[in-house]
C-alpha cells in the first residue's frame, strides 16, 4: 500500500481545475449501497460522502486514476486503473474525499460490518479482518481487479434495463462482485506464498500476465511461462491465483471476452473480426466461449444493445 503524506495545497496546485462531482448511488438495502461514478470531462472532480466507522468501503477504478484523501488532504492513497481499494476502520470515521482524474470511472460499494458479519458469519477465519483479534483493527488492503471482478463492474457501471430493476440488478452483482473478491484456492495463504511479499516475483507474476495478453492469439504453454519470467512454474501458478484470484489461462479467458464484449459494444468490428482480434480463428468456437462467459451470443448481444 503506498501511503502518501502531502499536504493540502499540493492538490490543490493541479493545473487541472477542479470541479465537484456526485457519485450515482444505488441503496440495495439498509447499511448496503453501491455508488458509480464517471468523469468523462477534462477536469478534476473531487467526491465526498460523510462515511462513519460502522461501514467497510470498497473502491474500484476501471479506468483512469483516482486518490482518496484523508486526515484533511494529509494522507492519500492511490487507486490506479484496474486496482481496488478496501477501507476499515474501527477507530475513526473515514468520509470518503476522492479526486478522480479525468476519463476516471469508479465503483465504490459500502456495507455496514454487522451486515457484512451477516453475509460471511461462516467464512469469519478465511477473510483476514473478521477474525476475531482483528475486529477492532484498522484495515487497507489494495489489490488488481481480475478480468472477472471488471465485467461484473462494468455491468453495473453500463446497467440499461428498466430503472425500477436497478437495485435488484445491483444487488445481484454486488454479492457477485464480493464474491469474487475474496476468491481464492483453498490452499492459497499469503503465509503459504511467502514469495510474494518479495517484490521481484509480484513483478515477474505481472509480467506473465503481460506476456499472456499480448500473445493472446497464440499464448505459451505455463512452462514456457515460467521459464520467460524465470519463475517456477509452482510459484507461477500459486502467485497467479493470490493475485488475480484465478489460474493463468482462466485469467486469459475472462480477458478476451470482456475485449470482445468492449469490441462488440463499440460497433466497429462485426462478430467474425471481434472473433479474430481476441485470438479466435472460427466464429463458431468465438461464439461459442462468448456464449459460454455471457449465457448469449455475439449477435444477440449486439441486439440486446439496442
Amino acid at each position: 500500500m503506498n501511503l502518501n503524506k502531502e499536504n493540502s495545497s499540493s492538490l490543490s496546485s493541479s493545473s487541472k481545475s477542479i470541479a465537484t462531482g456526485a457519485f450515482l448511488e444505488t441503496s440495495i438495502e439498509s447499511g448496503f449501497t453501491v455508488m458509480t461514478f464517471q468523469n468523462e470531462t477534462d477536469d478534476l472532480k473531487v467526491l465526498e460522502k460523510a462515511i462513519d466507522n460502522s461501514f467497510i468501503q470498497f473502491h474500484f477504478c476501471l479506468k483512469g486514476s483516482t486518490q482518496f484523501c484523508f486526515n484533511n488532504n494529509t494522507y492519500t492513497l492511490d487507486i490506479p486503473e484496474e486496482n481496488s481499494l478496501l477501507l476499515y476502520n474501527p477507530q475513526r470515521d473515514l468520509p470518503i474525499h476522492m479526486i478522480a482524474q479525468p476519463n476516471t470511472w469508479v465503483v465504490s460499494v459500502l456495507i455496514s460490518i454487522k451486515k457484512f458479519h451477516g453475509l460471511f458469519s461462516h467464512e469469519a477465519n478465511y477473510i483476514t479482518f473478521l477474525k476475531d483479534d482483528n475486529k477492532l483493527k484498522k484495515y487497507y488492503k489494495d489489490g488488481y481487479i481480475s478480468p472477472s471482478m471488471a465485467i461484473v463492474l462494468n455491468q453495473i457501471m453500463n446497467y440499461n434495463l428498466n430503472s425500477n430493476l436497478r437495485e435488484l440488478y445491483c444487488k445481484a452483482k454486488v454479492y457477485e462482485l464480493l464474491s469474487l473478491y475474496f476468491n481464492r484456492g483453498e490452499d492459497a495463504n499469503v503465509e503459504q506464498c511467502p514469495f510474494l511479499v518479495d517484490e521481484s516475483n509480484v513483478l515477474k507474476i505481472k509480467k506473465a500476465k503481460d506476456i499472456v495478453i499480448q500473445r493472446m492469439s497464440e499464448p505459451p504453454t505455463l512452462v514456457e511461462l515460467s521459464n520467460e519470467i524465470e519463475l517456477s512454474l509452482k510459484k507461477l501458478k500459486e502467485g497467479f491465483k493470490q493475485i488475480y484470484g484465478t489460474t493463468v489461462y482462466g485469467f486469459l479467458f475472462d480477458y478476451k471476452m470482456e475485449l470482445a464484449r468492449k469490441l462488440l459494444e463499440s460497433g466497429t468490428h462485426n462478430v467474425n473480426e471481434v472473433g479474430l482480434k481476441v485470438g479466435y480463428s472460427t466464429a463458431s468456437h468465438f461464439i461459442s466461449a462468448f456464449k459460454k462467459q455471457y449465457g448469449t451470443t455475439p449477435k444477440k448481444y449486439i441486439q440486446s444493445l439496442n
